[in-house]
């Protein structure tokens, strides 16, 4: 590539560069429905608000064809038509004081008065038409907004684990955004540009239908140039937002891992790919601006050679008296008009092509259903008991037989029972606490839930029946009281702190400076893991699950804390179904039952002192952690 003195590619380069496909064209799948028509499906409740905006539009393009017929008839009646010839000949030494001088003075300033309140009139006009359409556009795109969250929100952990959250932070941000232009200005204004077109054009052909002719000549080269535009354009704004998207990702995932980053040393490495995906991005908005820099000057360049034929041509039909010289004003007024709105399209394409790339990729997120569906009348259980039956159940993360994460795994806890599940790491322990909260479906088998088979049941009442407490804790950004809560202000202050005083994170929570209302940072930086651990139990205890679920809970904790943990542990274990993962076995010798899992099988089942006595793999492991 041939680069200049500031290493950057020639104007000859980036020409070429238009035409060639990039790695994204081809390898990014895009929306394969009609973008534009489902975005108008959003408009269906603004209709009305949409009706008066194109009422403004008439009037407004109007005002704007007025104008120069108000300068040109002003022009030919009292400066070079009748009345002016009448003053001359009234006598020229009494030039002001003649009663023609004075009809010729009414006369310009009724044009001029006329020519104010137009003016006046195009200005309210534009000011409530303005304000109509961002308003609408605003509630379009917040509208949007909560549908794409919504959306999300019912997406599968399937899905989380494969698509980056960058990715998805873009859609709801960035290209939402985007949408927002098209409804609030790109759609009126393309109306607006071609009702003034089409009013120019008739108006013109009927003042002096040779003069238009020669108006028109040049429109064959730019309806080239427009489809030429076009075609270029739509690929340059798609590989822009693809590389936006690569780019947020990429700032997403190690903002989230900086300290990684900086405790191995790799600030130099992250500054460099960071640094090619932002000459990525900002090679395809000069593919951009390229494409904008070939189209605006190409169009402006026609209306000059346009308005010099006008100008040659009229000059000589004034000088022959074919046309008045008011006619050739207005003319050259109108092929100036006539030529802003497709200069204006060269703008709007920027946008409604950035909106339309976006529109692809939003709706591709909406398209993208839940692996795990509900049915349309679920069961609902009075109340939930604990019951867990696993009948024969075979599950894979791929849905690949040879992928096989649990194979033929049978067992049943009943209410009120604590077990606990033992094994090696990929024995699949968590992937039976995922399943027992429908985070994934299993391909084989089934789960029950009080004698019911999950599927049947709404996943918000498993969800709601089921508590689980993970080893590694996320804290929201707010305050203490609303990170047990979750925002549910169905539970009451009073038994959030009853929650905390239960399993003893009240005892460093009253010590913060505001109590519960003390400030929580992202992700809970401030805090401990232990103290992170103990809010996330008394979050569990306040929403007051049937079925607890403990994931490596105790595995960080440092040893001053974890007697505060057991204690917790103990009472939020106190009356429900309880099932715990630990890789320390000293901590679950106590449940009534261990289930040993090796390689996605049970292997082994009992109590702990049943397990020591069978001399198996339990007895390995429990002799491996007393070594």
């Amino acid at each position: 590539m041939t680069m200049n003195a500031k290493n950057q590619p020639s104007w000859k380069e980036r020409f070429l560069n238009l035409f060639r496909p990039q790695e994204e064209e081809r390898e990014d799948i895009h929306y394969h429905g009609k973008p534009m028509a489902r975005l108008m499906t959003y408009l269906k409740p603004h209709r009305k608000v949409f009706a008066i905006c194109l009422v403004l539009v008439l009037m407004l393009t109007g005002l704007e064809l007025v104008r120069p017929i108000i300068i040109g008839d002003a022009i030919d009646q009292y400066i070079t038509g009748e009345t002016a010839k009448s003053v001359i000949e009234s006598g020229r030494e009494h030039w002001e004081a003649g009663e023609a001088a004075a009809e010729r003075f009414a006369g310009v300033l009724r044009a001029a008065g006329l020519y104010i309140a137009t003016l006046l009139l195009l200005f309210f006009c534009n000011r409530k038409q303005t304000l109509l359409l961002q308003q609408m556009g605003q509630d379009i795109v917040y509208r949007m907004r909560n549908d794409l969250f919504q959306h999300v929100e019912s997406l599968t952990m399937r899905f989380f684990d494969t698509t980056p959250v960058g990715k998805i932070v873009t859609r709801l941000t960035n290209d939402v955004e985007a949408i927002n232009e098209v409804f609030a200005n790109i759609l009126v204004k393309l109306f607006r540009n071609i009702v003034k077109m089409v009013g120019l054009a008739v108006i013109m052909v009927s003042l002096n239908p040779r003069m238009a002719l020669y108006s028109f000549l040049l429109l064959p080269l730019v309806a080239a140039l427009t489809l030429f535009f076009r075609m270029l354009s739509r690929k340059a704004y798609r590989l822009s937002r693809t590389r936006l998207t690569a780019l947020n990702t990429f700032l997403s995932e190690h903002l989230s891992g900086m300290k990684v980053i900086q405790v191995f040393g790799r600030e130099a490495r992250k500054y460099q790919e960071f640094e090619e995906k932002n000459k990525a991005l900002y090679q395809a908005s000069n593919r951009e601006m390229m494409v904008f820099a070939i189209f605006r000057p190409g169009i402006y360049l026609l209306s000059v050679v346009a308005l010099m034929i006008i100008m040659l041509v009229g000059g000589f039909s004034v000088l022959d008296g074919t046309i008045t010289l008011g006619t050739l004003y207005i003319f050259l007024q109108y092929i100036n008009s006539f030529f802003e709105p497709i200069q204006e399209l060269a703008e709007q394409f920027t946008t409604l092509q950035s909106a339309i790339s976006a529109a692809e990729k939003i709706f591709t997120l909406m398209d993208t259903q839940p692996l795990i569906q509900e049915e349309e009348n679920p069961v609902c259980l009075p109340k939930v008991r604990g019951k867990i039956t696993f009948d024969h159940v075979w599950f894979s993360y791929t849905g690949k037989e040879e992928d096989w994460v649990l194979k033929d795994v049978s067992f049943t806890i009943e209410p009120g029972q604590s077990v606990a599940f033992v094994g090696a790491t990929g024995a699949g322990k968590s992937s039976i606490l995922n399943l027992i909260g429908r985070y994934y479906d299993i391909q084989k088998g089934a789960i029950l839930l009080d004698n019911v088979d999950i599927r049947q049941l709404s996943r918000e009442q498993i969800r709601r029946a089921v508590g689980q407490v993970q080893q590694d804790v996320f804290l929201f950004t707010g305050d203490v009281a609303s990170n047990i809560r979750l925002r549910d202000e169905t539970i009451s202050d009073e038994k959030v702190k009853e929650a905390a005083r239960e399993v003893n994170a009240a005892r460093f929570i009253e010590r913060l400076p505001e109590g519960y209302a003390s400030r929580v940072t992202e992700r809970g930086s401030t805090f401990s893991a232990g103290e992170r651990q103990l809010l996330s139990f008394a979050r569990t205890l306040a929403y007051d699950p049937a079925i607890l679920i403990l994931d490596e809970a105790t595995a960080n904790i440092d040893t001053e804390t974890e007697q505060w943990i057991q204690e917790a542990v103990a009472r939020l274990m106190r009356g429900r179904t309880s099932i715990m993962v630990a890789h320390r076995l000293s901590t679950i010798q106590h449940c009534d039952r261990i289930i040993v899992m090796h390689h996605g099988r049970i292997r082994e089942s009992g109590t702990h002192q049943e397990l020591l006595a069978q001399n198996g793999i339990y007895k390995k492991l429990y002799e491996l952690q007393l070594t």
